[in-house]
């Protein structure tokens, strides 16, 4: 008992001292024992708790810069994907463009190649339609067969022979018809559709005929004296 007292005593004594010490009109000089350790526990709280709230706040800093880099990211891959899909159609653009010009090209040499073909057919046909009469025709039209002037002795008594160089001439048994006499007649429609009445169109047909068959108005001539006809 009066060990605990003295230790006591000691104690207080200490307190007391300690309170001696400081300032008047200090917090800690008015506390007892109790409150001091209470403060010195919510000093060490507050502590604690502003080194917890900065670290969450730079945890917050971290996570914050982190979304924003992944923000920045994906908008670059967004303008990236986009300039390429860009660049893609515009490369699209441009080979149509010149397929369309190619194409259009093209059709204009094709356009100009028809019209340059077309012209000499139609000078050539201007010089394959003589005018006269069936036998001046006919031997206008020697030369265009590759035949000299020669052979429209031989062709001239031919056609006198088989029609009178008539354009209308028909034979009544066989149906043949015109200066050729064709048969049927309506073969020389190939030669033109004016077949029926027009000399020119007859003697065409009917050369081009002596030509694949006889090779020349004399072949078809020497034919036509043997067998009496051609």
């Amino acid at each position: 008992m009066i060990t605990a007292a003295a230790g006591t005593l000691t104690l207080a004594t200490a307190i007391s001292a300690a309170a001696l010490t400081l300032p008047a009109g200090s917090s800690v000089a008015a506390a007892g024992p109790a409150d001091v350790y209470v403060t010195s526990l919510s000093h060490s709280d507050a502590a604690q708790t502003a080194a917890q709230q900065a670290g969450a706040g730079n945890l917050q800093q971290m996570i914050l810069s982190t979304k924003m880099g992944s923000v920045q990211v994906q908008h670059e891959r967004e303008a990236a994907t986009a300039k390429a899909a860009a660049a893609k159609a515009a490369a699209a653009k441009s080979a149509a463009a010149k397929a369309a010009a190619a194409k259009a090209a093209e059709q204009a040499a094709s356009a100009k190649q028809a019209a340059a073909q077309a012209a000499p057919a139609t000078q050539q046909d201007a010089v394959a339609t003589p005018s006269g009469s069936p036998q001046q025709i006919a031997q206008q039209m020697l030369g265009q067969f590759g035949w000299s002037s020669s052979q429209f002795s031989c062709l001239e008594p031919l056609w006198e022979h088989e029609s009178g160089w008539q354009v209308t001439a028909e034979n009544p048994s066989s149906g043949a018809y015109g200066i050729p006499q064709a048969l049927p007649g309506s073969q020389m429609a190939s030669a033109g559709p004016d077949w029926q009445t027009n000399a020119a169109t007859q003697i065409k047909w009917g050369l081009t005929y002596i030509q694949d068959r006889y090779g020349s108005p004399c072949g078809a001539w020497a034919h036509e004296q043997a067998d009496n006809w051609y």
